[in-house]
């Protein structure tokens, strides 16, 4: 027998069993419980969400990769498209300062309108470097893929998160969102906003929550609401849902407008 003292393991310290099945759980509520506690700590109690394409990138990175495919022969069709679509990083990094701006010169207790995103690259990137630049916090709802994906060096740190579920996160976007910028992105963006939408249409989101379309020429030709409309599958009242917008003053004035009818007036402090 080992004289040697024996110290059992901690159900909480124990890796392997945290890491298993059985402990799914425990891992999706940390996944509610620890995000809730940050957010408490920082006083932010709702967002202004941004949504948009990971592949975006800004107009300088663009140009210059545009420049390099000219000079040695590379896919020139494919860098400009780069170019064209750069708009929407900069656009995104516009329209976000000035939403900071805007949200801090309200002078509120509580951190009122703080920009969130997705946290990673692109448009996500854009956002969160706009309201870096305006000085103000903004918050990014990583998710961990299988391949690489890093915290944009723009998010505020102590409002960086990592997810292993897509429906915690997606929680966090909805449950504090005060507003919703949908900016041009693939299958992720469509998924959350159509996912968002849903929750609208069905009353599950009971706060008024406006909702942006950004880019006009973008939406119109990969979503056609009007014809669902004209096929009868979503009624010609749930195009209210959402308001397209083509230019940063566009959708500045409209969500400023928005968010001052609806949610300034709340007197509630509590999350």
């Amino acid at each position: 027998m080992d004289d040697e003292p024996f110290h059992p393991v901690k159900a909480y310290r124990d890796e392997e069993f945290l890491s298993g099945r059985s402990a799914r759980p425990l891992r999706i509520l940390a996944e509610y419980m620890e995000p809730e506690e940050r957010f408490r700590e920082a006083h932010v109690r709702d967002t202004i969400v941004i949504f948009g394409s990971a592949r975006i990138k800004s107009a300088e990175v663009a140009q210059n990769a545009l420049k390099t495919a000219i000079a040695e022969g590379g896919d020139v069709t494919r860098a400009e498209k780069a170019v064209k679509m750069s708009r929407f990083y900069e656009e995104s990094r516009e329209l976000s300062s000035r939403l900071t701006k805007w949200s801090k010169s309200l002078d509120r207790v509580d951190k009122r309108f703080v920009i969130c995103t997705g946290g990673g690259p692109g448009i996500m990137e854009a956002a969160s470097r706009g309201a870096s630049e305006a000085k103000g916090l903004n918050i990014g709802l990583n998710i961990s893929l299988p391949f690489e994906q890093f915290a944009n060096p723009y998010v505020t740190r102590n409002l960086a998160f990592e997810f292993h579920y897509f429906f915690t996160r997606k929680f966090w976007f909805a449950y504090l969102s005060k507003a919703i910028i949908a900016m041009p992105g693939g299958v992720g963006t469509l998924d959350e906003l159509f996912e968002t939408l849903t929750l609208m249409q069905t009353g599950k989101i009971r706060k008024k929550v406006p909702i942006v379309l950004y880019g006009k020429e973008y939406w119109d030709r990969v979503v056609d609401f009007d014809a669902l409309v004209e096929f009868g599958t979503i009624d010609e009242e749930d195009l209210k849902l959402f308001h397209r917008a083509d230019s940063v003053d566009e959708a500045f004035d409209y969500l400023t407008r928005e968010l001052t009818e609806n949610h300034l007036a709340d007197p509630d402090p509590i999350m």
